[in-house]
């Protein structure tokens, strides 16, 4: 059974890091006032209003910022202030032997993929698939994106109710839930940041991808093994997809459906997860999950 990081209490320490893009300080205002707000006390990494070229400073810096709140026991989380590209150019700088001794929230998504799954693969630790600094709007801190942040920051857990695509395949399954966005697991297929499927409920979301490259990726991992051992897929959104001259025929959505025809197990459409911005609903990797898809509804329980 995997690790759960403890739940945040008020007065706890969080940090906001860059791993990859470079970001400002003005862009960090609404994540500052909200974490603020729920009674955080916010430290900033050093990487914030670094650069160079599009990073967040030198792959040195950005590795060093990072395990300087790996290993910092009064810091209870750590947030990757945004995603973009870079942090695969660090997670192996990383040393996590601090964190598994004592575990701590780890949020992010898109880029940070890489760091979510190589700590489940690796260390067995949950982390929070969920909004990021950058896409907390100082003007609107009530979002269900938010909301559902801090419900597993602070209680641990999640149960979220969706209407049901008619592309859906019904079931109630269990499985600790591994994935992120598609074409960062497509990075990590080979290495040790992406481990054994089997058993799994493996959740893909992707942003600004052609329809070809969607297909070459679900033909990779199913050449890889990733997808025939699966308990269930939980599909999120697929947002700005783009085709080319000649069409490829197939959305995102049915090129997916394809790869896996031959499997028997559950598959869900259009869960609100991803780069949809406040609808972006948090979901907890590596957590025991329960998939129920039913005709009218999709049940996530975690």
């Amino acid at each position: 059974m995997s690790v759960k990081p403890n739940n945040l209490i008020q007065g706890d320490r969080v940090a906001i890091v860059a791993t990859a893009r470079k970001i400002g300080l003005s862009e960090l205002e609404g994540a500052v006032k909200l974490f603020e707000s729920w009674c955080l006390e916010v430290v900033l990494g050093e990487t914030i209003g670094k650069e160079e070229d599009q990073f967040a400073g030198s792959d040195s810096l950005r590795a060093k910022d990072f395990q300087r709140f790996l290993d910092d026991n009064t810091i209870k989380a750590i947030f990757c202030a945004r995603g973009g590209y870079g942090s695969v150019r660090i997670i192996d700088k990383l040393d996590f032997s601090a964190f598994e001794k004592n575990p701590k929230w780890i949020i992010g998504y898109s880029d940070p993929t890489v760091i979510l799954s190589h700590i489940y693969f690796n260390y067995n630790i949950q982390t929070i698939h969920g909004i990021m600094p950058l896409n907390i709007d100082k003007d609107n801190l009530n979002t269900p994106a938010i909301e559902s942040l801090r419900e597993c920051l602070f209680n641990g857990s999640i149960r979220t109710e969706h209407k049901a695509s008619n592309l859906n395949r019904f079931g109630d399954i269990e499985g600790e839930l591994i994935g992120g966005n598609l074409s960062v697991l497509y990075s990590l297929v080979g290495s040790k940041s992406f481990g054994d499927t089997k058993d799994k409920i493996l959740f893909i979301e992707d942003l600004d991808e052609y329809l070809y490259h969607i297909d070459r990726i679900m033909q990779c991992l199913k050449r890889a093994g990733k997808l025939s051992g699966l308990r269930g897929l939980i599909v999120g959104a697929f947002t700005d997809m783009h085709d080319n001259t000649i069409p490829f025929g197939k959305s995102a959505q049915e090129i997916i459906l394809e790869s896996v025809r031959e499997y028997d197990y559950p598959i869900v459409f259009d869960v609100p997860s991803g780069h949809i911005g406040s609808d972006n609903i948090s979901r907890i990797i590596g957590r025991k999950t329960r998939l129920i898809s039913r005709e009218e509804e999709v049940i996530i329980e975690q």
